[in-house]
């Protein structure tokens, strides 16, 4: 059962609430904050000692970016990928999502689908494109003769997020973030080695061919990783949107051609 309120609504509420000046706990008796005071208040000077005690920790500033690429830096499979991003703090995303989504499919795949981040189903059970967007990312792949539950690398998908993490409100992952997490993204793609990459929505355009723009993007084939790279329209687009059905089955056939071109 979804929790009525999660991590980042409570900061929400608690930081309104200290705007509006509720920063006291209740009190023993009621105090009137319309009454005049009988003299205006002093203010109060502090030791030297008591004030250098007070005197806020300067907080060093960490390079999230630097950070990530320490954190891949010799990891060479995807175990070690999967515990170096369980193992990493930096990233907000991580203290309000239940599960880490890391991947789905076989790993031996010469497909490589990347998404944006995950949803409500997909944070539930800890794996990308559950629900109804993966159940028609999986009969559109299907019509191809593909699938991520194929034992066959040929015709099998492995699939991943930008983002492992899923974005409070689904909100669209911000730009830091999508940097942040870029060098787990890349390290990922370099230890699957695909033939062909699929990129699925704006956010995954970003973040692998640092563009946006789907609906012009989709269907030219572009390069990042040193592998091609195919923009696709996200399913989840593809249910509000069923007449762009029509531009998938094309790029899913080019996709197709393209692989058998290559075998």
């Amino acid at each position: 059962m979804e929790s009525a309120l999660d991590y980042y609504a409570a900061e929400a509420l608690l930081a309104w609430q200290v705007e509006l000046g509720a920063t006291e706990a209740i009190l023993d008796a009621p105090v009137n904050r319309y009454e005049t005071p009988k003299e205006a208040p002093k203010a109060k000077v502090a030791a030297p000692v008591a004030a250098a005690q007070s005197a806020p920790v300067k907080q060093v500033e960490v390079d999230a970016v630097a950070e990530a690429r320490k954190a891949v830096k010799g990891v060479s499979d995807l175990d070690g990928l999967q515990s170096a991003l369980t193992a990493f703090e930096l990233c907000e995303l991580k203290r309000g999502a239940r599960n880490l989504v890391f991947a789905d499919g076989n790993p031996a795949a010469r497909v490589m689908i990347i998404g944006e981040a995950p949803g409500r189903d997909e944070d539930r059970e800890g794996k990308p494109f559950v629900g109804p967007a993966g159940d028609l990312l999986d009969r559109m792949f299907g019509a191809i003769d593909m699938g991520r539950d194929v034992p066959l690398s040929k015709d099998a998908i492995y699939i991943t997020n930008v983002l492992p993490w899923r974005p409070p409100q689904n909100r669209d992952p911000k730009p830091a973030e999508i940097a942040m997490l870029r060098p787990f993204l890349e390290r990922h793609v370099e230890i699957v080695a695909p033939d062909v990459i699929v990129v699925m929505g704006n956010i995954a355009c970003e973040a692998v061919l640092d563009r946006r723009g789907i609906t012009r993007m989709r269907g030219e084939w572009a390069e990042a990783f040193g592998k091609p790279v195919m923009p696709m329209f996200h399913p989840a687009y593809l249910l509000r949107q069923p007449l762009a059905k029509r531009e998938a089955w094309a790029d899913l056939l080019s996709l197709k051609a393209r692989l058998e071109d290559t075998a």
